[in-house]
Order: C-alpha cells, then sequence, then structure tokens
C-alpha cells in the first residue's frame, strides 16, 4: 500500500486546505525544501502538528525529548558536533539499539555516520525541529559551558581581583560563550528576561517565560565576578564599581538576529546580581486585534484613539505589557501626515516613521525635559513612556487641551485609579475631567495550551467557584492544562492580556470635577457598560483562553 502523502494527511485533519496546499507545494518546487517546513515558515501549519502527521506517515515513534532521554546518554554516546550537525539526540539504548530523535529521520547519510561513530543500530525517531534545537541549546550547550566552569581552577577564587590576576585568553573566551550562549538561548525559548543570580554556593541562572521564572542552570559562585564583569563591558558600565546598582544596555548578533538587552546589577549578600531584560525589537511588535481585548472593547478603544486631542493612558504593574499596547496603537496611527514623537526611558522598540527620544538623566534629558522640547517640534501625536512625577504630569495634561493626542502610561490597580492617581499629583479636577479621554487597564495571563487542555466543572466551595460565585458568574465547566512536551508540561503556552476599557463620558467628567473616589468612577463607568479587568478575565477563562487559576492569580481583589 503506497504510503500517504503529507499534504493529504494535513488536509484530512482540517489543518491546511487545497489552496493552501497548492502554495506550500508551488514554493517546493523553487526551493526544495520540505514540505513541512515550508507549512510552519508561512505559518499554515504549527511544527508539532507537522511531526505528529509525519510520525504517522512515516510509522515512527515520536518523541517527547525533555521526558524521554536519559540524561547519561548526552554526552557519553555522541560526540556534541555530531549532534548539532545532524540535530539527532539519543534518547535510549536498549541492547545493541539505540533509540535517536532527529529533526529529518530520513537522512540516510546521517543515520550511517551516527552508526559508525556509536557502533550501534540506529533506531531512528521523530522530534520537531524546534524542540531539537532548543534541547540542544539547553542540555548540551549550557550544560557543556558548566561542566567547562566546574574544571577551570581559576572559577574556585571568589573575588574578581583573584580573576583578573589569574585570567587567561581560554577563560575570557568561555565567558563570552557563557553569555552569548545563554541569551541565545533563552530567545529559543521566548524568555523576557534572563537572571543571573548568586545564592549561597551556586549562581542560579533562571529565564522568565510566559510570565514565570524557570530555572534553566546552576554554575559554581566562583565563576559570578567574570561573569558580570564581561556583561557589564558589553554594556559599557564600570567594571570596578561592585557596590552600587548600574545600569545600561547592549546589542549582540545571533544566528543572524540582532538582540537587544537592558542590563540591569544590584549588589546583594552573596555577590552581583545580573538581570538581562531581552527586547526583541520590531519582531515582537504585535496589532492591537491581538491584544486579546473583545469586540466591544475594541471598537470602544479604537474610538478614544481616533481623538485629534486629549490623553489616553495605560495603566497596570510592570510586566502587565503596558509597552506593548502603546506600540500596537502607535503602529495603527502611524501615517505619512501624522508627526509622532515619544519620549521613553528606555526606547523598547524602534518603529519606521516615529521620532523617539530616549530619557538621559545623566545628562538631564528626563521625561519633563524631553516633553517641553516635543512640544516646540509641532507633534500631531505624543507618547511619553511613564507618568512619573508632577512636573511631567501638568505639562502632559496641557499638552493634551492644547491641541494633542497624548498617550502615557501609569502604575495603578485599575483604571478608574488612573484619574485619583492624577488628582493625587496636583493636578486640578478641572483639568483631568477636560483633558483625560480614557484609560486602559491591564495585566497579562497564560494562554492555555490547545494541545493538553482538559474540562472540568470547579468544586462547590472550591476557590475558583467561590471565586466566580462573588463575581456574578455560573458554576459551569472551564477548563485546565494538564501539561504535554509542547508546552513544556505547563498547560500553558503564551501569553494574552485582559483588560478593561474606561471612556470618559460627561457623567465621569462630573464626577471627577467634584473629586469622586476611585470605586465611585468605576460604579458608574461599570453601570456605563464598562466590563471589569476580572470580569473580562473570566470570560476569556470560560472560552477556554486562559484559567480561572490564571485569572485569580493576576488580577485577584477581595473587593470584586
Amino acid at each position: 500500500m503506497p504510503r500517504q502523502r503529507l499534504g493529504e494527511i494535513l488536509k484530512e485533519k482540517g489543518l491546511l486546505d487545497e489552496k493552501e496546499l497548492e502554495e506550500a507545494l508551488r514554493i517546493q518546487q523553487v526551493t526544495g525544501e520540505r514540505l513541512g517546513r515550508i507549512l510552519v515558515r508561512l505559518g499554515i501549519v504549527a511544527e508539532p502538528e507537522i511531526v505528529s502527521a509525519l510520525a504517522g506517515q512515516l510509522d515512527l515513534p515520536e518523541v517527547n525529548l525533555f521526558e524521554e532521554v536519559e540524561p547519561d546518554l548526552l554526552h557519553r554516546i555522541l560526540p556534541q558536533s555530531l549532534v548539532v550537525r545532524y540535530k539527532a539526540i539519543p534518547v535510549r539504548q536498549q541492547g545493541n539499539r539505540l533509540l535517536v530523535a532527529m529533526a529529518d529521520p530520513l537522512d540516510v547519510v546521517a543515520i550511517d555516520d551516527l552508526q559508525q561513530i556509536c557502533q550501534l543500530e540506529i533506531q531512528p525517531a521523530i522530534a520537531s525541529e524546534q524542540e531539537v534545537e532548543r534541547f540542544i541549546g539547553q542540555f548540551y550547550d549550557l550544560q557543556e559551558l558548566v561542566v567547562q566552569a566546574e574544571r577551570s581552577q581559576e572559577l574556585l577564587f571568589e573575588t574578581g581581583v583573584a580573576w583578573e590576576v589569574q585570567e587567561s585568553d581560554q577563560d575570557e573566551a568561555l565567558m563570552i560563550r557563557l553569555v552569548n550562549t545563554s541569551i541565545r538561548q533563552a530567545v529559543k525559548m521566548k524568555a523576557s528576561d534572563l537572571h543571573f543570580e548568586p545564592t549561597q554556593g551556586k549562581v542560579r541562572v533562571r529565564f522568565r517565560i510566559d510570565g514565570l521564572l524557570r530555572e534553566m542552570v546552576e554554575l559554581p559562585l566562583g565563576i559570578l565576578p567574570p561573569l558580570v564583569s564581561r556583561i557589564k563591558i558589553m554594556a559599557g558600565l564600570d567594571i570596578t564599581e561592585r557596590r552600587l546598582p548600574q545600569d545600561g544596555r547592549f546589542q549582540i548578533s545571533l544566528d543572524r538576529q540582532q538582540i537587544n538587552l537592558r542590563v540591569s546589577t544590584v549588589p546583594t549578600a552573596y555577590g552581583e546580581k545580573v538581570v538581562l531584560r531581552i527586547l526583541d525589537g520590531v519582531s515582537s511588535l504585535i496589532l492591537l486585534e491581538n491584544l486579546g481585548l473583545s469586540n466591544n472593547a475594541l471598537t470602544e478603544y479604537r474610538r478614544l484613539i481616533m481623538n485629534t486631542d486629549g490623553m489616553v493612558l495605560i495603566t497596570g504593574p510592570t510586566g502587565s505589557g503596558k509597552t506593548s499596547t502603546l506600540y500596537a496603537t502607535l503602529h495603527e496611527l502611524n501615517n505619512s501626515e501624522q508627526n509622532i514623537m515619544t519620549i521613553e526611558d528606555p526606547v523598547e522598540y524602534l518603529l519606521n516613521g516615529i521620532n523617539q527620544i530616549r530619557v538621559n538623566n545623566k545628562q538631564g534629558l528626563d521625561f519633563a525635559t524631553g516633553l517641553r522640547a516635543i512640544l516646540r517640534q509641532d507633534p500631531d501625536i505624543i507618547m511619553v513612556g511613564e507618568i512619573r512625577d508632577q512636573e511631567t504630569a501638568q505639562i502632559a495634561v496641557r499638552a493634551a487641551i492644547t491641541g494633542h493626542l497624548v498617550f502615557s502610561t501609569l502604575h495603578t490597580a485599575d483604571a478608574a485609579g488612573a484619574v485619583t492617581r492624577l488628582l493625587d499629583m496636583g493636578i486640578e479636577p478641572y483639568l483631568v475631567a477636560s483633558s483625560l479621554k480614557g484609560v486602559v487597564a491591564q495585566r497579562l495571563v497564560r494562554r492555555l495550551c490547545p494541545h493538553c487542555q482538559e474540562y472540568y466543572q470547579p468544586e462547590p466551595g472550591s476557590p475558583e467557584a467561590v471565586y466566580l460565585e462573588r463575581l456574578g458568574f455560573p458554576l459551569v465547566e472551564v477548563a485546565r492544562g494538564r501539561g504535554c512536551r509542547r508546552c513544556e508540561q505547563t498547560g500553558y503556552k503564551g501569553r494574552i492580556a485582559i483588560l478593561e476599557v474606561l471612556a470618559v463620558t460627561r457623567e465621569l467628567r462630573q464626577r471627577i470635577m467634584a473629586r469622586a473616589t476611585s470605586d465611585e468612577l468605576k460604579r458608574v463607568a461599570i453601570n456605563n457598560g464598562m466590563v471589569s479587568l476580572q470580569e473580562d478575565g473570566i470570560m476569556k477563562a470560560l472560552e477556554r483562553i486562559t484559567t480561572i487559576q490564571e485569572v485569580m492569580r493576576v488580577a485577584y481583589s477581595d473587593e470584586g
């Protein structure tokens, strides 16, 4: 019986249609690439789906590398050079047979070479190319560097002075490789932050993925001083200053990709801790319709940003996606007829056609100074990275009432809290009422993994049930993630925003003039149709986009 073609298998599963298949086959005739790779590159089919289809087509086992690999095989059976060249991971050995997970299990040349090297019969299995590369980065590149660090006698020195005396070209190369490999792996795993954290007797390397920290490897504590020095050199910081916090940034090219990083160092009891924020530039830019706004909220927000003047604020804690929302907004408003200018600390994404200014406190360029300068540049739209003080708030408000559309951020718990924060900063109620057009409050929740979700009904009296009932939602069936190889056993993959959009109506302006509390303003807004942050999160949980636990984690309030 002839083997069924990959394209036909994917069509039967409903993962692509005839037109998409014809387009991919047309590209294949030109490039000679594998059909699966083309479909992934075009964004038509996800790589895990391709792997599952190929496993069925080729009658090969599908391997979960992060669960099934026997660790002692990694450096004993095959040299790392062959593992990297052929993207082939030894999984387990049974007698004279070695199960090897391969991105291309039909590569007979690779299979022959592997058999010659290990003198075992190779039984190919299939794994996604992305997962193989991530596994190599985590369990070969980083682990190999850890082994080298532990073997190096110089790394036993506990102070930077001792290292500077002993350091050799080989040691310096090790630091360069360690930093670059850590960054490369963090980027591959879509981490937002990379932590080098000294503790008692070791340095923890942790990645923040989908909002939560995940420990990757442990380094010997003696490696910390030269490691920190290497990062400081890259960021242009003072390597002799170890008692005060420092901030900087740098850019490196990895795998033909420009990676921008923001660096922060602080002294701790066991040495300097370093955090690298990964700013992946334009590639991270998302559109307004992909933020997570419901149809009604998206319509309301687009109505707010079409104003020719006034102020729109985005609120939420650090790491809640405020900057992404601002950039998505500017991207939508950007055209050749508008002069859009920003003052930011720092500039996280570079946008063509927008004039972006970076705060430089050392040179006296703060938000207020930059905003004054922008007002002399004939702007139509102004974005202020953050309103931190009364002076900046006053200038922003006056710009908003003199014909400019102003966007900025504040750190408040909800949308109504932005109004009282401006009043607390000393802005007169009539100025707030006349300038403010609307406020968006947001948080980021993790998305449910689409491959391993299961449905359940919360038990009466459980925290989820109590939360649903208090917010007025029925006790119905919801979803949670079991954990699988595609989400690395977390049950989640990616993030989405939950939001509330407060439009300043005539009634709200009157309440602002009367210095109403944030609770009063919130009640009025909800009576006028605003969906609260928590309600938006629950609705996304009921739609099985996220979970009740996630909404409670990021937006729980005992005030309902």
